[in-house]
C-alpha cells in the first residue's frame, strides 16, 4: 500500500491517519488550550500540584508535560469511543427535528467531545483525584482545584477541541453506521 492512500480502520473509520492519531493530537492540543487557560487561572496548577500527584518535583516543564500526556490519552480513549459502534450510531443517526437536522457529522462529534469534557471533570478531578491523593499522600497536590469553575470551564475546553481537531482529522461522513434506536 503507498504512504499516500488512504487507509480504513477496523471499525470503518477512513483517514490517511486513522483514530488513534486524530485523537492524540487533538488531545494533546486541546489539554494545550486547558493548560492556557489554567495558567492564565492558576500557573502553580501545572507547575507544582500536577506533578505532585505523581510525586515529581516541580522543576522546568514537568506539569505541562504530564497535562499534555493527560490529554494525549484522554483523546485517545476519545477516538476509541467515538468509533464504537454505539456511540458512532448516535453520532450519524438521522433524526426528524429541525434543529438536529441541520447539524452536521463534525458538530456532533464536538458536542460529543464537549460531553466527553464534562465527563473526564465529573469523574477524573471529583472522584478519582482525591482518592489518588489521599492513597499517596500529596501535599502539594491538596490543594488542586477540582470542583473550581476554572477547572470545570478548562475540561469543556478540552472536549471542544478535542472535538474539532478529531473531526476534522477523521472522515466519519461517508461510513455507514447502525442506529442504536433501531432493531
Amino acid at each position: 500500500m503507498a504512504p499516500d492512500t488512504q487507509n480504513t480502520s477496523l471499525v470503518g473509520i477512513d483517514s490517511t491517519w486513522g483514530w488513534p492519531l486524530g485523537g492524540a493530537l487533538g488531545g494533546a492540543l486541546g489539554a494545550a488550550a486547558f493548560g492556557l487557560l489554567m495558567w492564565a487561572f492558576e500557573p502553580d496548577v501545572l507547575a507544582a500540584a500536577i506533578p505532585a500527584i505523581y510525586g515529581l518535583e516541580p522543576v522546568g516543564v514537568v506539569g505541562w508535560t504530564v497535562h499534555i500526556a493527560h490529554g494525549v490519552a484522554l483523546g485517545i480513549v476519545f477516538g476509541f469511543l467515538v468509533t464504537r459502534q454505539p456511540i458512532l450510531g448516535i453520532v450519524k443517526t438521522t433524526v426528524e427535528t429541525d434543529v438536529l437536522s441541520r447539524t452536521g457529522v463534525m458538530s456532533r462529534v464536538v458536542a460529543a467531545g464537549f460531553v466527553f469534557g464534562l465527563a473526564i471533570w465529573a469523574i477524573l478531578p471529583l472522584i478519582v483525584l482525591p482518592v489518588w491523593i489521599e492513597a499517596l499522600g500529596a501535599q502539594a497536590a491538596e490543594d488542586f482545584p477540582g470542583a473550581a469553575v476554572e477547572s470545570l470551564l478548562g475540561h469543556v475546553l478540552f472536549g471542544i477541541v478535542l472535538g474539532l481537531v478529531f473531526a476534522a482529522t477523521i472522515d466519519l461522513g461517508d461510513r455507514p453506521a447502525r442506529s442504536p434506536f433501531e432493531e
